[in-house]
């Protein structure tokens, strides 16, 4: 039997689609499948997409709330439903023609998910699915067209259910468990050294994505503040911020580094605005997740999720921050919190999930769905 062939549609608009999409192909080539990645930047044309890429970043830098706003507006399912033909208009054609030829395709970008669904339900013959990146699910992320969505949690799946999502299955996040793991106390602290961080005391990650986008300064400052933590500051590609940063002197600034796996380990807390893919590979780390002076819109919904999953903590000022940073393991807040937050990379392979689509045909929606009980 000839294998799959899988094409997977991501976006790079910051770098978390795009990190869950590159562990997704890994996994799909590791089990045979012929795998192509296509980026939705690109597909949305060569001037549209950049151009589109660049306003958001504008937005999240100068105006974060105006993205809040924008997040609310497109909840409603006409402006979904406005959003999907307006980007179909101007994609379409370029989609059509990345996925010619495939035995199925998988999405980790809401609006390529929405473009996809319309393909879907005009006759595309191939089968979609959705890969929810994140623990909280905006309502763009659904098409009732889409043949599976794939949440990495169940508060993402339920909340995919409340969106319309009729067959939504619970599988483990998209990260990759043999990079990102707990260290032994040797290694952290020759992770610290190489990095010329501080070796002694609790050192809090702070996150603000690729781009180093949101109130990073002022989280610093608070961390540093509150005397709980000293501040490591990943300021992705955003050199600016990481110049300013040394220059206060809250902590360490460091800019882009493909060493991730290294400096989530060597910390003892990640303080996130955002709650993406970083808050995951944090999990997988067993690093504790404090979610902090959230972006609005998804860095407020997916900190409501962190909590709510029983996955992490928020703080909603510098008092709580000190709080968390002096125990920051989460606490059992309902029936759908974990024991253990790494548990969640027990969940069902999500590689082993999309290739069963294509050996059985659809899947049973409430089959097999993992088991979650309250922490003690």
């Amino acid at each position: 039997m000839a294998p799959p062939n899988v094409v997977v549609i991501s976006a790079s608009f910051g770098s978390g689609h795009d990190v869950a999409a590159a562990d997704l192909s890994r996994r799909l080539s590791a089990r045979g499948a012929l795998v192509q990645r296509y980026d939705f930047v690109s597909l949305l044309g060569p001037r549209l997409g950049p151009w589109a890429r660049s306003s958001y970043a504008r937005q999240l830098t100068y105006a974060p709330v105006t993205w809040g706003w924008a997040l609310g507006m497109l909840r409603h399912p006409r402006a979904v439903d406005g959003c999907a033909r307006s980007c179909a208009g101007v994609s379409a054609a370029r989609v059509q023609a990345a996925i010619t030829g495939a035995d199925l395709v998988v999405s980790t970008y809401p609006l390529a998910s929405l473009v996809l669904g319309r393909l879907r339900r005009n006759g595309l013959p191939t089968p979609v699915i959705t890969f929810l990146t994140d623990l909280s699910v905006h309502p763009l992320w659904i098409s009732d067209a889409v043949d599976l969505h794939l949440a990495p949690h169940a508060v993402a799946a339920e909340q995919a259910r409340s969106a319309g999502a009729a067959d939504v299955r619970v599988v483990a996040p998209p990260v990759d468990v043999d990079r990102f793991k707990a260290l032994p106390a040797d290694e952290r602290h020759e992770i610290r050294r190489r990095y010329g961080l501080p070796e002694v005391g609790k050192l809090a990650l702070i996150s603000s994505g690729s781009w180093g986008v949101g109130a990073v300064a002022a989280t610093a400052r608070d961390v540093a503040r509150t005397g709980e933590a000293i501040p490591v500051i990943a300021c992705g590609h955003n050199d600016a911020l990481r110049r300013r940063l040394n220059n206060h002197g809250y902590g360490p600034a460091i800019g882009w580094t493909n060493e991730m796996p290294a400096l989530i380990g060597a910390c003892d807390v990640v303080v996130t605005n955002a709650g993406g893919i970083t808050a995951l590979e944090s999990i997988a780390c067993e690093v504790p997740v404090v979610a902090y002076r959230p972006l609005p819109g998804h860095g407020v919904t997916n900190a409501d999720a962190l909590r709510a999953s029983g996955l992490g903590v928020c703080a909603n000022d510098a008092t709580q921050l000190a709080k968390r940073l002096a125990d920051p393991w989460p606490l059992p807040f309902d029936a759908l919190a974990v024991s253990r937050p790494a548990d969640i990379f027990a969940y069902p392979d999500p590689a082993d999930t999309i290739l069963s689509q294509l050996r059985q045909g659809p899947l049973e929606s409430e089959a097999a769905e993992p088991a979650l009980s309250v922490m003690r």
